[in-house]
C-alpha cells in the first residue's frame, strides 16, 4: 500500500462506469489500473494497493482483467482502508504527499490508541492538556505547554453580550471575525486527530471548535454573525419556547433551562446544543465565536431531560476550568485565521458569579496516619507542586490554593488522596491498611436478616433478584395501583414505574422457568417496594415475598404426587414467623383468588398476605396452574418474642376433645379466638384437629373438633377443675353460634 499519483484517465472501451488509469506508484514505471470511482482525475494523489496487498476483510489484491483491460492494483477509498470518511469515492491525499511512501507510514496507521475512563470528579482530564498535566504529575516531569498566540484585532466589530442569570453563567466571551472562508477544507492533520479521538469531521469552523475542546477542555460555539439580532443574552428559558437543534430535533424548553438568545429568539441550549437558526453554513462570511463558563449544576441533567447529549454537555456538567476561556478563544481565533482566513475583532467579556478558589491545608502527620506510611515533607511538596497546587509551607504541613481546573479539592482528605495516588498505592504495604471490625450485637427481639434467607432456603426456596422498575400493567393487576410512581427516564419503555409489590417480578421469573421446562418452582425475594404518601413524599419499605408452584413435593416413589395447596405455603410462612401471636383471617387482595386468600395479623395489625393467584391473572400470564404467593413486612419477620424460661411441669397433662357444630360462615379462627379469651391458666394448647361435613350435621353447618390440653405447674388437675374449665370454653363457643355436638 503506497501513495500514488494518477497521471492519466481514459474511459474504459467496454464499460461506461469504469476508467483506465495510468498511475505512478514510485516503482519507476506507470501502472495500469482500472477504477470505477466517480472522483478519479489526473493529478490527484491517492492510496494505491499493489498486487500482494491485503485489505481489511482479508481482501487480497492481485493482477486481474476487468472487461478485457489489465488492472495491476487498486485505487482505494478510506472505507476500503478501514478508515472513517464521508466522501463517496477515492481518498484524496494532500498534494504534498510523496509518491511511493508506504501508506501506513504516511497516515501514521501504526499509532497506539489509549482509552481513558475518566471518573466524574476529574473533569480536568477531559482534554489533551489535562492528560499531559496528569502524566507530568505522576512522573514528576515538566510538561510542554501548548503555544497559544492571540491574533491582534484589526477591526472594531464587536458582539454585545449580557448575562441575565449570573449564578448560572460566570463568564461569557465573544469575538467577531469578518471575511471567513467557511468552505475551507479542514487540514488533513486536524481531521485525522479528530477522527482518532472519536469525532466526525463536519466543516472547518466546527472542526476547529471541537479541536480546541479536545486540546484544552473548553467547549466552544460558532454563530453566523449575520443571523443574529442585537445582543447575545444568557438567560433562563421561558416555558413553551422552542428550539430547532443542530441534531434535527425540535425541543420545547422549560424554565429551568439556561439558554443563549438574541433580542428575537433562543439560539442555543447553553452547554448542550446549538440551534439551526444561527448555525454556520457554506455561505457564512462573518462569525461570532462564543466561549463561556456555565455552572455545572445548571447543565447537569439537561441531556437526560431533553433526550440527547453532546461532548460539550459531557464536560460542562462535570465542570470546566473557569479561567480557561480567554486562552481557548485565542487558540480558536488563531486556528480559524490560519485555515479560513478573515479579520479579527476585539474580545467582549461579560461576568457573572465565578467560583472562589479553595484554600486547603494538609498536615504531614495526618498524611502518615491516613496512608499508613511516612512521606517526607520534601516529597509531599514535590507532589503537590507537580499537581499544580502551588504549596506554601506551614508549621505542620502545607497550604495550597486549589487551581481553577480542580473542582474536586475542597478538604484535607482530598489532598491526602492526591498525595497517596501520586506516591503510589502499590508502595503502601498491605498490612498497613488492614483492620478489624467490631460486630454489633443484635437485641434478643431482633433476628438477623440472613435468618430469613436460611429459613426459606431450608424450605426449598431459591432467592431471585428482580428490577425495582416494572411494567405499569403489573401495578394495576397485582396491586390495583392505577397511579404508580413514574420514572422520568426509564431504562426501557416497559419498565416505567416503581413497584409497590414484589409479585410481578416473581410471576415473570416463574414464566421464564416454565418456558425452560421447569415444572416445579420455589422462589423468594427480599427487596424494597415504593409508595407515594398523600403529602407527596415517597416511602420505601422492605418486603419478603415468595412464590410456590407445581407439586407439593418433588416427584418420588414414597409419596403420591399432589398439587400444592394453601396450607403448604401457610406452613412455610409460619416457619418464618414467631408463631405464638400470629392470626390468619380471610381477606381480599387484587392479585389473589377470592376465598383462597388470607391476611396475617400480629397484635391485630396486618403484616402480610398469602394465597393463590387470581384466575384472571393465571389466564392473562398464561400459567398452566395457579401459583401460591405470600408477601410480608420484613421488619415484622425479623421481630422475635423475647424468650421467657420456665421449668417443665412434673404433673400429668389432661387432654379433652370438644366437637362443635357451627355455621359455615363462622371461621375456625373465630372459634379459636373465642375459646382463647375464655381459657384460664390451666389451658396450654388449643388446636383444631378435625373438620367434618355430612351425615348428622345440618346443611349449612360444619363440625369442628378441638383438642384442649390442660396442665398445671403445682399439682395434678382434678376432674372438677377440668370440668369447670371445659364448661367455660363451651359457654364461650356458644357466643359465636357454636353448639356442642351431641
Amino acid at each position: 500500500m503506497v501513495v500514488a499519483e494518477v497521471k492519466s484517465v481514459e474511459k474504459h472501451p467496454d464499460a461506461d462506469r469504469l476508467n483506465v488509469t495510468q498511475v505512478d506508484a514510485g516503482t519507476g514505471e506507470l501502472i495500469q489500473i482500472v477504477c470505477g470511482a466517480p472522483n478519479v482525475a489526473p493529478g490527484i494523489k491517492i492510496p494505491c494497493a499493489l498486487p500482494g496487498a491485503k485489505l481489511p476483510g482479508d481482501f487480497k489484491i492481485k493482477p486481474t482483467k476487468m472487461r478485457g483491460q489489465v488492472s495491476n492494483g487498486m485505487l482505494c477509498s478510506a472505507r476500503e482502508l478501514g478508515l472513517p470518511e464521508d466522501v463517496d469515492g477515492l481518498m484524496i491525499l494532500p498534494t504534498s504527499a510523496t509518491v511511493g511512501t508506504d501508506i501506513r507510514d504516511y497516515l501514521d496507521l501504526d499509532d497506539a490508541l489509549l482509552t481513558l475512563k475518566i471518573t466524574p470528579n476529574r473533569a480536568d482530564c477531559l482534554s489533551i492538556k489535562g492528560i499531559a498535566r496528569e502524566v507530568g504529575a505522576l512522573t514528576q516531569k515538566p510538561i510542554q505547554p501548548i503555544a497559544i498566540e492571540d491574533v491582534t484585532a484589526s477591526i472594531n466589530a464587536i458582539q454585545p453580550v449580557r448575562i441575565d442569570a449570573p449564578k448560572d453563567c460566570g463568564r461569557f466571551l465573544t469575538r467577531v471575525l469578518h471575511g471567513v472562508h467557511a468552505q475551507a477544507k479542514t487540514p488533513f492533520w486536524l481531521r485525522q486527530r479528530l477522527e482518532r479521538s472519536g469525532l466526525r469531521s463536519v466543516s472547518a469552523l466546527v472542526d476547529i471548535g471541537n479541536y480546541v475542546m479536545l486540546e484544552l477542555g473548553q467547549p466552544m460555539h460558532v454563530f453566523d454573525a449575520d443571523k443574529l439580532s442585537g445582543s447575545l443574552i444568557v438567560r433562563r428559558a421561558q416555558n413553551g419556547e422552542t428550539l430547532a437543534c443542530l441534531n434535527d430535533k425540535t425541543v420545547t424548553l422549560v424554565d429551568d433551562t439556561l439558554v443563549v438568545a438574541d433580542e428575537k429568539q433562543v439560539l442555543s441550549i447553553a452547554g448542550l446544543m446549538g440551534g439551526t437558526a444561527s448555525a454556520v453554513d457554506g455561505d457564512t462570511q462573518n462569525v461570532v465565536l462564543e466561549c463561556a463558563w456555565f455552572a455545572p449544576a445548571r447543565i447537569a441533567g439537561k441531556s437526560r431531560q431533553y433526550g440527547f447529549g453532546s461532548d460539550s454537555s459531557f464536560r460542562y456538567e462535570r465542570g470546566v476550568d473557569y479561567q480557561l476561556q480567554q486562552a481557548a478563544l485565542a487558540r480558536a481565533t488563531s486556528l480559524i485565521t490560519e485555515i479560513c482566513g478573515g479579520t479579527v475583532g476585539p474580545v467582549t467579556e461579560a461576568l457573572g458569579e465565578l467560583p472562589a478558589a479553595h484554600k486547603v491545608s494538609v498536615r504531614t502527620e495526618r498524611v502518615a496516619k491516613v496512608l499508613g506510611v511516612p512521606i517526607a515533607a520534601e516529597q509531599i511538596h514535590t507532589i503537590l507542586d507537580h499537581l499544580g497546587l502551588s504549596p506554601v509551607p506551614t508549621f505542620d504541613g502545607f497550604e495550597v490554593t486549589a487551581p481553577s481546573f480542580r473542582f474536586d479539592i475542597e478538604i484535607e482528605a482530598d489532598l491526602i488522596e492526591e498525595i497517596g495516588r501520586v506516591y503510589g498505592y502499590d508502595r503502601i504495604p498491605g498490612n498497613h491498611t488492614s483492620g478489624t471490625l467490631a460486630m454489633t450485637r443484635l437485641p434478643e427481639t431482633q433476628k438477623p436478616l440472613f435468618s430469613v434467607y436460611h429459613q426459606l432456603a431450608m424450605s426449598g426456596y431459591q432467592e431471585v433478584v428482580s428490577y425495582a422498575f416494572v411494567e405499569e400493567a403489573w401495578e394495576a393487576d397485582f396491586a390495583n395501583n392505577h397511579h404508580p410512581i413514574r420514572l422520568q427516564n426509564p431504562i426501557a419503555s416497559q419498565m416505567n414505574v416503581m413497584r409497590s409489590t414484589l409479585f410481578g417480578g416473581l410471576i415473570q421469573i416463574l414464566q421464564n422457568n416454565l418456558n425452560r421446562k421447569q415444572e416445579r418452582a420455589r422462589l423468594f425475594e427480599v427487596a424494597r417496594v415504593f409508595h407515594k404518601h398523600s403529602n407527596g413524599t415517597y416511602i420505601q419499605t422492605k418486603k419478603v415475598a415468595g412464590l410456590a408452584y407445581g407439586t407439593a413435593l418433588p416427584e418420588q416413589w414414597g409419596t403420591p404426587s399432589r398439587p400444592l395447596d394453601f396450607y403448604d405455603i401457610k406452613s412455610d410462612v409460619l416457619a418464618l414467623l414467631d408463631k405464638t401471636n400470629v392470626r390468619f383471617q380471610a381477606a381480599q387482595h387484587p392479585a389473589l383468588h377470592p376465598g383462597r386468600t388470607a391476611e396475617l395479623l400480629i397484635d391485630n395489625h396486618v403484616v402480610g398476605v398469602l394465597g393463590e393467584l387470581h384466575p384472571n391473572w393465571q389466564h392473562k400470564y398464561d400459567l398452566p396452574q395457579a401459583p401460591m404467593l405470600f408477601e410480608l413486612d420484613l421488619d415484622t419477620v425479623l421481630t422475635a418474642t423475647k424468650v421467657h424460661h420456665q421449668p417443665i411441669s412434673k404433673f400429668q397433662p389432661v387432654r379433652r376433645d370438644l366437637a362443635f357444630v357451627l355455621p359455615e360462615a363462622v371461621l375456625g379462627q373465630q372459634l379459636l379466638d373465642a375459646l382463647s379469651q375464655a381459657a384460664n391458666a390451666h389451658v396450654q394448647h388449643l388446636d383444631i384437629f378435625d373438620v367434618y361435613r355430612g351425615q348428622g350435621v345440618p346443611d349449612g353447618h360444619k363440625s369442628m373438633a378441638i383438642k384442649v390440653l390442660l396442665q398445671d405447674m403445682t399439682h395434678t388437675l382434678t376432674d372438677a377443675e377440668v370440668d369447670a374449665t371445659m364448661q367455660k370454653l363451651i359457654t364461650a363457643a356458644a357466643t359465636i353460634g357454636a353448639q356442642l355436638r351431641a
